[in-house]
């Protein structure tokens, strides 16, 4: 017999992360190192302990190795509990034949026997690919208060990005009257985080319904939300102020780090009150030699530092040799950085080799042409070769060895 929960929270990770190219070849995108010690998965699952909530079903399906090794038993996020805790759900065959989740709205769908176990009165739906802090207990305070049926975490964003988000309207108490599920042509720009509480009985109806629907999706920006929205159900919008950032893209996974440096960015991992928890490497205190010059970066534990490091962020286990230079730059766990290398506006992945002297990426100064430069990505276990030039918005994969691929 199980606990009865208030909330169960339902954590979609199974996204295959495709405009991360090399970086999710082998791995989900929420299993992508964040932060320097981090995993992008470790914030919704830190908020959601600090939240209050005990109970976490994470939805996993692309490449789901990294990730359920990570996971393990919930142990570092206080999420290994007899009666609750934390639970991988990855398809599985049913009656008839094994299903994939073909969309997030099915996802949920396939996990209702899960859900029933606790007989929550709400469910809390999130992304495993988002960086953000939220307390996603006053978000359920505010569901309760509106006495919704559903309610949508939502953030402004600029209006050129717009389009590439959930767009709602809303009345002045808040109450959602459109939801375009993004627009050509954005009519605002109140984006959906990804983020939302359903009453439980509510959902239950709506993803039965879907599911029975031939030609529906099965997703609920295009599907479940427009069909709650078209019944006339109680729908709200929590506006949340703080910091939120989709790292979908190269860019904006770079960004999201870059961010971390920067102390007007109000998204602050050393707030004793509100941790974000790890699964940790559990290597010794890193080490600045004589020669190194370290500037305004993040160093984790196990780096060995000798050359130069400025504005960057290098994840536990970097090694990085006398002349070598980083500047702007991500460096991933266990990357080595050879005598001489400079790297600048770059991601170098996991357990990466840059040969002596190599170059990779350049700085948006030195471009003849903005729309040509980007951020360049190594990706993980690729040896770059001694003097060898990789330039701006390029990424190398072992696939193709020193070949070159725009990644826009």
């Amino acid at each position: 017999m199980f606990r009865k929960q208030e909330c169960v929270a339902m954590l979609l990770a199974g996204g295959q992360g495709s405009r991360l190219y090399a970086l999710t070849k082998n791995i989900a995108k929420p299993a992508v190192p964040y932060g320097g010690k981090y995993r992008i998965i470790d914030l919704p699952l830190s908020t959601c302990i600090t939240s209050g909530i005990e109970t976490v079903g994470v939805l996993t399906q692309y490449q789901p190795l990294v990730l359920n090794d990570y996971i393990g038993s919930g142990q570092p996020w206080d999420l290994d509990r007899m009666d609750a805790g934390i639970h991988v759900l990855p398809p599985y065959q049913r009656n008839k034949g094994a299903d994939w989740y073909k969309g997030t709205a099915n996802a949920i769908y396939q996990n209702i026997p899960f859900i029933e176990r606790y007989d929550p009165e709400v469910v809390l739906v999130l992304s495993g690919d988002h960086i953000y802090k939220m307390d996603y207990s006053e978000m359920i305070d505010f569901h309760k208060k509106n006495q919704a049926d559903c309610t949508i975490a939502v953030i402004e964003v600029e209006m050129s990005e717009a389009s590439r988000f959930g767009i709602l309207n809303t009345h002045e108490d808040g109450s959602i009257y459109e939801f375009d599920e993004k627009p050509k042509v954005p009519k605002s720009n109140l984006a959906s985080m990804g983020i939302y509480v359903f009453n439980w009985k509510k959902l239950k109806q709506y993803l039965t319904e879907d599911e029975a629907d031939a030609n529906s999706q099965n997703d609920f920006g295009k599907n479940v939300l427009p069909a709650m929205l078209e019944a006339g159900e109680r729908m709200f919008a929590y506006r949340f102020e703080g910091y939120w950032k989709d790292v979908g893209t190269i860019d904006s996974l770079w960004e999201a780090n870059m961010d971390l440096l920067n102390p007007k960015v109000p998204l602050d991992l050393y707030d004793s009150e509100w941790k974000i928890y790890s699964r940790n490497a559990g290597l010794p205190p890193h080490f600045i030699g004589s020669a190194a010059k370290v500037e305004n970066s993040m160093i984790s534990e196990g780096c060995e530092i000798h050359g130069r490091v400025d504005f960057s962020v290098l994840f536990s286990g970097v090694t990085v040799e006398e002349g070598a230079e980083i500047r702007d730059s991500i460096i991933m766990p266990g990357a080595v950085i050879r005598r001489g290398a400079v790297i600048q506006y770059a991601i170098v992945s996991e357990n990466a080799e840059i040969g002596e002297n190599a170059v990779v990426g350049s700085r948006p100064e030195t471009a003849d042409n903005l729309k040509d430069w980007g951020v360049t990505v190594v990706a993980t276990g690729v040896r770059v070769g001694p003097d060898s030039v990789i330039p701006a918005k390029a990424m190398i994969d072992s696939n193709v060895g020193k070949a070159v691929e725009n990644h826009a």
